[in-house]
């Protein structure tokens, strides 16, 4: 995999055929409308798992946290170490599982916070952290399975679940949480059954004597459905980068898209009536028309499935991509194009003058959704952060500090 940040060769070549740039003052917009949203006491955890949703999982936490987002979520382990290594000192919640002895070592080690599903994995916890002569215990989270069948412990065991938690030396129960599986879903049927026995089990926890300090059950989509969903912390990764998890939640909030895909016109050519472009004549000239080459294809993360099917921007302008998009270059119909150069920029995602494309409408397109399109463009493009807005604080110095 190419590093374009650690190899100082590569940075004069950066812009040379395609990236992606990141707008970090989109993004700080971003975090913004999202906490103009939120409940009174509630605080904004900013989702940085799978490298930030593709975005760069560093410049994102770095930047989420300026503006104003008190904890970073991730999905495992090394991605919590690669942010404590870039310097982040904020609260970062792993979510998801951890089973074993040399998974507790790194989270106590680089101070994570792990989530807790299964009694098994809380007796694990507690005898690996028993071992390590910590300070102090280590901050863990319950999670429970209200709906989504995936992670978590069911919510009607959360009575005992949190008891044994509780009962283990060397833990400290930090929250308990939930995950929703159709927030985003018009029908809020299953929503408000999921929030309900959320309800439910943590009634039973408190009965049990179990208080777990904060409570989550939020992702973006529930964060703009309805504020009694926010609890003490909302969790939110596609709203962050600046898209809508769903058309019906778009109102009442302005969200901006963070990430830009880019790349440069390799060859401008003529080709008669009948010509075939890319590998197998998918596309046959109806007409004489002007092809032009760009340097980007399915290795960088083009969906192949988008040939002949996608547009691209150039000079303000949509033009249709023609022909099988290959693995380093696709092809475009320029011909109302004038005097097109070898070099010009094409933008596959953003705005260009006044239109734009999105994630939404590649996802669209091909039948899956934006959080795929977001993740599937390859560390081949380099990630190039523009916009860099003025920190309101230091990230160094969070709202929240880690309880390990």
């Amino acid at each position: 995999m190419l590093s374009w940040e650690h190899t100082p060769s590569l940075i004069p070549m950066q812009r040379e055929r395609a990236w992606v740039e990141i707008d970090l003052a989109a993004l700080a917009h971003n975090v913004r409308q999202l906490q103009g949203r939120l409940a009174v006491g509630a605080e904004l955890m900013a989702v940085v798992k799978a490298d930030a949703y593709g975005h760069g999982a560093v410049a994102i936490a770095h930047s989420a946290l300026q503006a104003g987002a008190a904890w970073l979520g991730v999905a495992t382990i090394p991605e919590g170490i690669e942010l404590r290594e870039a310097g982040i000192q904020a609260p970062i919640l792993v979510l998801g599982a951890t089973n074993t002895a040399e998974q507790v070592q790194a989270i106590a080690r680089w101070r994570l916070q792990p989530t807790l599903c299964t009694p098994r994995q809380a007796l694990i916890f507690s005898e690996t952290a028993g071992k390590l002569n910590l300070r102090r215990p280590l901050p863990v989270h319950l999670k429970l399975d209200t709906g989504m069948s995936r992670l978590g412990a069911p919510w009607t065991e959360a009575a005992s679940f949190g008891q044994l938690v509780q009962g283990l030396p060397q833990l400290q129960i930090a929250s308990a949480y939930s995950h929703l599986a159709t927030a985003d879903e018009p029908d809020e049927t299953v929503m408000r059954l999921q929030h309900q026995r959320f309800q439910t089990a943590i009634a039973q926890l408190r009965q049990a004597g179990v208080n777990p300090p904060k409570l989550h059950l939020a992702n973006s989509a529930a964060t703009l459905a309805d504020p009694a969903l926010h609890y003490d912390r909302v969790r939110v990764g596609l709203g962050l980068y600046g898209l809508y998890p769903a058309p019906h939640l778009a109102s009442g909030i302005d969200l901006r898209p963070v990430m830009q895909v880019k790349a440069r016109v390799t060859q401008v050519k003529a080709i008669a009536a009948g010509t075939g472009v890319s590998y197998g004549y998918r596309f046959v000239a109806e007409r004489d028309m002007t092809i032009a080459t760009v340097a980007i294809g399915y290795a960088d993360g083009v969906p192949r499935h988008l040939s002949n099917r996608m547009t691209v921007l150039v000079r303000g302008q949509r033009v249709p991509q023609v022909g099988a998009i290959t693995m380093d270059q696709l092809m475009l119909d320029v011909s109302t194009i004038p005097n097109l150069q070898e070099g010009e920029v094409v933008t596959l995602l953003g705005q260009d003058g006044q239109a734009r494309i999105s994630a939404d409408d590649w996802a669209e397109t091909l039948g899956t959704i934006s959080w795929e399109i977001l993740c599937s463009f390859k560390h081949r493009l380099p990630r190039l952060t523009i916009n860099q807005p003025q920190p309101a604080r230091s990230a160094q110095r969070p709202t929240a500090r880690p309880s390990s």
